[in-house]
């Protein structure tokens, strides 16, 4: 980078750091929805003593995508809890947490023991961790809240199952629970929304929930810290019953109902009234159609008009309303009906299945039919333009969706819908022109996509780049099976397994279910033993219990622990919740008493058992032996355990260059005049880390340095082309400070006009910093003081998966109205990768006479090569599609990982450089 400092840059540098979105009083910080989640529990805090209270705070719950890294942000910021009296307390698993929190509240029973005012309580954990917690959740509302404590429940939901099993919407569970639900719709409402959470919850007695996605937790920008930006209003038209709302003893489980049902939840609708938390964005008094929309969906909707070119003035002008839902149930009537009045039609956007929908149909119900407005939602009118009975009572009611329930939304859908209705409701003809443009781009763009997704169907042109193992992954070896058996997956890295097409294992179950199907399958089948994973997290978690359930009924299977010293799916948190983690030894005693049938312990490193006292049958074998044991152990009967101890390679990169964990002097190279090209060292690791390299005699391999993990199990086949080096070291870069002297100058970019929000999207391979790209832009815009949106993709896909961060940069955050860059709306794509640059997904948001890309063009080989040794990397067809997206003269290409290696020794350094040569290309532009 060569651009020169300004005074306004130089001086946010000496006043911004890094820990301001925990530390800083008042004021605005650069942070993530994560991170708001932590700051959270200290803003409310905070309030409290302004108010005169003596709190605290109590969090657990249970680590899960798309709150995969809360615990670790929570563990990083545990001086500044402690100096706000929050505690943290990881749960066991989901339930259990929120049983814990539940004790939080009982405290109010012992008044003369305790030691706070009152304590409020989070619990936190993904979708199907709700599903886990429905008998506690309903528990413990009925029961109440404290007076000064309350309760808010966080979901992390993942709409689009990207790293998941399922696709998950815990609206309706938190309904069922009884919980009135948020949902908030950017980083500032996190904060903001979860004070009145927790004044909701003290107010009316019962938990509350709040649901947050990938698109918003996962989003960073500038918020507000100040803990007197919200003001709470408690209500004074809702009349307390003799006794109050909040949780007492004795408490006969009728009386509670009856409390929930009776008073509780108008409680919190008044709380809801008196707050203005639903309200209208944009109205006029001669309004006529109406938007609803809540969460995500709002701003996608947001951002839809002013993509249709229906900006405030305009949306008067048509008379066009705009309704902002924070508390998506119960929906509050009174403002509902304020909102419906005199509108002829209502759109409602949300995603997934309709809660706010059919609350609205109920509560416009018994209108008149001349003031009652139409609803529209999920579906639209058929060719019969009725909708009396609703969707149910048509035979396929999805042949006229409208806004889809499955999958998610994007502002291109919803601007297709927006128009499609006001061109019903009638417009002048300039505004039906101004949206037909953006249509027209949308409906282009979907058939551009479609006619490459046929032709790559009919060729395989631009390939596609799926998760993996990590280099030197443990699962490389331990999901092995011997020929002739089958195995079953779990939750965890080890669930890629199951489309890795040599480890004949398929289905999965729930977290805690691992292996149970085959009880229920054993007696029906010819089939005599089966091998099923199970990480070690999982087991922690629950399940022990499943193979207590293998055990009971008396089956043959073989579980295999995986043994990974570190929950690497969420970021390498230790085994359990314990300082000493949960170890080996640990398990195999809990085991033994359980009754299983045989115990082994198979190992990378087997001598560190040689002084173990173990238990008489155990033994502990080299890693090597894996297949041979196996064999043994199919013929065995009843619930056998292999427990397989290897130490995840990514923790052990974090702890080498962390200095806890010594480094590997043992490296591998491939002598390429002695390489066949085989592909036999492929087959023997299943590793990332072993590359083709192309030479005058032919496809050898190679290993790259930068991002083996020393694993060497690649030297495991009758190969004599490999070359192990001990206590070497590789070669440092020659020195090029003299070159780069000779350069010349390059000129200094033309900064984008920013009035409305220019859009970047980063596109890479996962784990190799793309994100990283991503908070490196969000944060140098929040330190320029300009209004910026961040929004990282995570899980799953950071296993080597396609991976995207998402940036837009305005002169003020109201110029920016979703976390994502939208359909053909990219200023600027930084292909850190060609395969997912030239994906559907990134070539969505490329427009013609818009986008420029800046292209790595270095050949990453697929996972593709370590099963196909003739693996050609589709190059040509991926830079011939990016062209024909943006046109020539809008991409500018070269390769940043060679020249990243050559200059600097590392190929880690490669994302940056390609930011830094987007930087600098933007001059020539």
């Amino acid at each position: 980078m060569n651009a020169p400092l300004t005074d306004a840059v130089r001086q946010a540098l000496e006043k911004v750091t890094l820990d301001d979105k925990y530390a800083l009083p008042t004021g605005r910080a650069f942070m993530s929805g994560v991170q708001a989640l932590v700051r959270l529990p200290m803003l409310q805090r905070t309030r409290d003593a302004m108010s005169g209270l003596n709190t605290a705070g109590f969090i657990s719950g249970y680590r899960g995508s798309p709150l995969g890294g809360y615990d670790q942000a929570l563990w990083q910021a545990k001086k500044h809890l402690q100096a706000q009296h929050v505690v943290f307390q990881p749960g066991v698993n989901e339930e259990l947490g929120a049983t814990a929190v539940w004790g939080t509240q009982q405290l109010d029973l012992f008044p003369e023991k305790a030691k706070y005012d009152g304590v409020f309580g989070l619990w936190y954990g993904k979708g199907p961790g709700v599903d886990r917690c429905i008998d506690v959740f309903k528990h413990a509302n009925m029961a109440g809240t404290s007076r000064f404590g309350g309760v808010i429940a966080i979901a992390g939901d993942d709409h689009v199952s990207k790293s998941s099993t399922a696709p998950h919407q815990s609206d309706h569970v938190f309904k069922a629970c009884g919980f009135p639900t948020f949902f908030p719709s950017s980083v500032q409402d996190i904060l903001d929304m979860g004070l009145h959470a927790w004044a909701l919850s003290r107010f009316s007695g019962v938990w509350t929930g709040m649901k947050t996605i990938q698109e918003v937790v996962e989003s960073a920008t500038t918020v507000d810290v100040s803990p007197d930006r919200v003001k709470i209003i408690l209500p004074e038209d809702f009349p307390m019953p003799p006794g109050g709302l909040h949780i007492r003893w004795p408490d006969p489980p009728l009386e509670q109902e009856a409390r929930l049902m009776d008073h509780k939840w108008y409680a919190a609708l008044a709380y809801v009234r008196a707050n203005k938390l639903n309200y209208n964005v944009i109205e006029s008094a001669q309004d006529r159609f109406g938007i609803i929309a809540s969460g995500k969906a709002f701003n996608d909707t947001r951002q839809a008009l002013a993509d249709l070119g229906l900006d405030e003035a305009t949306c008067h002008r048509l008379g066009i309303r705009l309704h902002k839902v924070n508390v998506v149930w119960p929906l509050e009537a009174h403002i509902t009906r304020e909102f419906a009045l005199g509108l002829q039609e209502i759109l409602v956007v949300e995603e997934k299945r309709q809660i706010i929908e059919y609350q609205l149909k109920e509560e416009l119900y018994n209108w008149r039919a001349d003031v009652r407005p139409n609803v529209i939602g999920k579906f639209e009118e058929g060719d019969d333009a009725d909708l009396s009975g609703g969707e149910w009572s048509r035979p396929n009611p999805s042949e006229n969706w409208l806004l889809r329930a499955k999958a998610d939304l994007t502002p291109a859908i919803i601007a297709k819908a927006i128009a499609k209705r006001l061109k019903k409701l009638g417009v002048p003809e300039d505004i039906a022109r101004r949206m037909d443009q953006r249509v027209s781009v949308i409906e282009a763009k979907e058939r551009e996509l479609a006619a490459l997704a046929s032709a790559g169907a009919a060729s395989g042109t631009t390939g596609d780049r799926v998760p993996w193992f990590c280099s030197g992954c443990p699962h490389n070896t331990s999901t092995r099976v011997p020929e002739g058996s089958r195995a079953v997956a779990g939750i965890g890295c080890h669930y890629m397994v199951s489309w890795m097409p040599t480890r004949n294992t398929a289905t999965f179950t729930q977290m805690g279910g691992e292996g149970v199907p085959w009880v229920g399958q054993a007696p029906f089948t010819n089939e005599q033993h089966i091998f099923t994973n199970l990480g070690d997290g999982t087991y922690f978690h629950s399940g022990l219990l499943a193979i207590r359930q293998s055990i009971a009924a008396g089956v043959n299977i073989t579980y295999k622990i995986l043994y990974n010293d570190a929950v690497a799916m969420t970021g390498g948190q230790r085994v359990g919740e314990r300082p000493e983690g949960h170890s080996v030894l640990q398990i195999m005693t809990s085991l033994l008493s359980e009754g299983v049938a045989k115990l082994v312990v198979v190992s990378d490193l087997p001598d560190k058992y040689a002084r173990v006292d173990l238990p008489t049958g155990v033994t502990v074998h080299h890693r090597d032996e894996l297949d041979r044991i196996q064999r043994e152990f199919r013929e065995l009967k009843g619930t056998t355990i292999i427990i397989y101890d290897q130490t995840c390679a990514t923790e052990k990169r974090r702890r080498r260059k962390r200095g806890t964990l010594a480094t590997a002097d043992t490296r591998v190279v491939i002598n390429p005049l002695v390489c066949e090209g085989c592909g036999d060292c492929s087959e023997k690791s299943n590793c990332v880390s072993v590359e083709p390299l192309e030479t005058p005699f032919g496809r050898k391999r190679q290993i790259n340095q930068s991002s083996c993990n020393q694993d060497l199990s690649c030297v495991k086949g009758f190969c004599p082309s490999f070359v192990t080096v001990t206590g070497g070291t590789l070669k440092k870069p020659a020195p090029v400070a003299g070159q780069a002297a000779t350069l010349p100058p390059v000129p200094e970019p033309v900064l984008p006009e920013a009035r409305h929000a220019w859009g970047i999207v980063v596109a890479g391979v996962g784990g190799t910093g793309v994100i990283t790209i991503g908070q490196l832009l969000g944060m140098a815009a929040h330190m320029e003081g300009k209004g910026v949106i961040t929004q990282d993709a995570a899980g799953l896909a950071q296993k080597g998966g396609a991976t995207w961060s998402h940036v837009q940069i305005a002169d003020t955050i109201e110029a920016i109205h979703t976390t994502k860059v939208d359909t053909a709306k990219a200023d600027l794509v930084i292909g850190c990768e060609a395969i997912v640059t030239a994906g559907k997904t990134t070539l969505s948001v490329m427009h013609p006479e818009r986008t420029y890309v800046a292209l790595n063009t270095h050949r990453t080989p697929t996972a593709a090569f370590v099963t196909d040794p003739d693996w050609v990397f589709p190059n040509e067809a991926c830079e011939a599609a990016i062209g024909r997206a943006v046109g020539s003269g809008h991409l500018g290409a070269f390769d940043a990982e060679a020249l990243s290696v050559k200059l600097l020794g590392d190929s880690i350094y490669t994302n940056p450089m390609m930011l830094g040569y987007a930087w600098q290309r933007a001059a020539s532009r």
